[in-house]
């Protein structure tokens, strides 16, 4: 059946010019930045503190991983359920250092090492992020722009450390390592001096990025947010500050779906910020109200997204990664879901007849433009996605729903 349909969408799809074997060859090709946290709420192993930062993963949904081993094994599960190659984002939390006390700064490579072992068996390649959150010394929610200098270096060298494990994912695992840098910092009331933390931040981002690193290793790239649980009236952060670092210092710009006004979209900033940016870093998330990171699902913006990588041609020069953690609902499958809804958004951009759409735009046919635009969402893309998953030997539509259940009954309800 599966066959079937597909030879039918195929046609389908050949009457407007498109090649749906080269948009499933295209789609191969994507790799999408998984994170590491839902798997676990976003706890980490270090027992610095708890989530801060604005950072919180609502729900007690039985069964999440409770050390590295258990939280890999959820992975290998979940990569059982999605089609395609992908990476592994992980955080500086998730350090495993043999129950020995390890503070943020002296972190070293030898302390992912497990990870790098499972990368490497796994043919998984990693993405990475600094942990500036639940620990004593950014309990005032200040971290890189802190006014206290011991604190700050703290902070620096943090950062620094960081660089060096993201550059040893790179050599080891064969595939650049992209190194995201947020902060919580900022204040919950008006501040009298905003420009002050900011050039604090700026001289922190300088000596952390100091060192040279071949980017065929690791790239850096620097996320904004609007506001935070703690920091609703001023981030040190903003989306400007850091859209003028990243052009200025040729360092990445990182745009999360979540961290604007609710009213803003990230869909219509990517050909902006490509123009001037080196490079973009996606965290594909679903903020509902706030930055509340909910389930990616397949919804208006995120084939918003989508579209505008491939309509610009932009894929080359961005990272998507996800950002999401519910811990109301099996975490495995909310990976699943996620990671399978911003493929099918790929898939169905990879799928529009985007030339025939310019051609009619350039030439002022505003109504080809919408009659095309609409009657393509009833165009049989979910013939096409279910032909990838089963070329791909993953589970067809919601048949990967029973093997997660079953999971559930025979691994993670025996997780006290």
């Amino acid at each position: 059946m599966v066959s079937k349909n597909y030879a039918l969408a195929k046609e389908q799809y050949a009457s407007l010019g498109v090649d749906t074997d080269k948009a499933v060859a295209a789609l191969e090709k994507i790799s999408i930045s998984i994170h590491c946290w839902q798997g676990d709420d976003i706890a980490g192993f270090d027992s610095s503190g708890e989530a801060s930062g604005g950072i919180q993963a609502t729900g007690n949904y039985p069964g999440k991983a409770r050390n590295g081993d258990e939280l890999r094994a959820d992975i290998d599960k979940m990569l059982t359920l999605v089609p395609g190659r992908h990476k592994l984002s992980l955080h500086a939390i998730y350090a495993e250092t043999n129950g020995k006390k390890v503070d943020r700064n002296a972190l070293l490579p030898e302390h992912f090492e497990k990870w790098v072992a499972w990368g490497k068996e796994r043919g998984v390649a990693f993405d990475f992020n600094p942990t500036y959150f639940a620990h004593p010394k950014s309990d005032d929610g200040f971290t890189l722009s802190h006014i206290d200098d011991g604190i700050r270096n703290f902070w620096i060298e943090h950062g620094i450390a960081c660089r060096k494990i993201s550059e040893y994912f790179g050599r080891a695992l064969g595939e650049t390592s992209v190194m995201n840098t947020w902060i919580p910092d900022g204040y919950k009331d008006i501040p009298v001096d905003r420009l002050a933390p900011r050039m604090r931040l700026a001289d922190s981002l300088d000596k952390v990025f100091a060192e040279k690193i071949d980017p065929k290793y690791h790239r850096d790239s620097v996320e904004s947010k609007l506001f935070g649980i703690g920091s609703e009236s001023y981030v040190v952060g903003s989306h400007e500050f850091y859209l003028g670092y990243s052009v200025k210092n040729g360092v990445g710009i990182t745009l999360d779906a979540g961290h604007f006004h609710p009213t803003e979209v990230i869909s219509n900033k990517i050909s902006s910020v490509l123009m001037f940016a080196p490079r973009l870093l996606l965290h594909v998330s679903r903020p509902v109200r706030w930055d509340s990171d909910h389930v990616v699902i397949f919804d208006d913006e995120l084939q918003a997204i989508t579209q505008e990588l491939v309509r610009g041609n932009f894929l080359g020069r961005t990272d998507i990664g996800l950002d999401f953690f519910d811990a109301s609902i099996n975490r495995i499958a909310a990976w699943t879901i996620g990671v399978r809804n911003t493929q099918k958004a790929l898939l169905a951009a990879l799928l529009e007849p985007t030339d025939m759409l310019r051609k009619a735009e350039a030439e002022g046919d505003y109504t080809t433009r919408l009659a095309l635009l609409e009657e393509l969402k009833t165009y049989p893309y979910a013939a096409v996605w279910d032909y990838y998953c089963e070329k791909s030997g993953v589970p067809v539509k919601e048949k990967w729903l029973a093997e997660v259940k079953d999971y559930e009954k025979t691994v993670l309800a025996k997780r006290a």
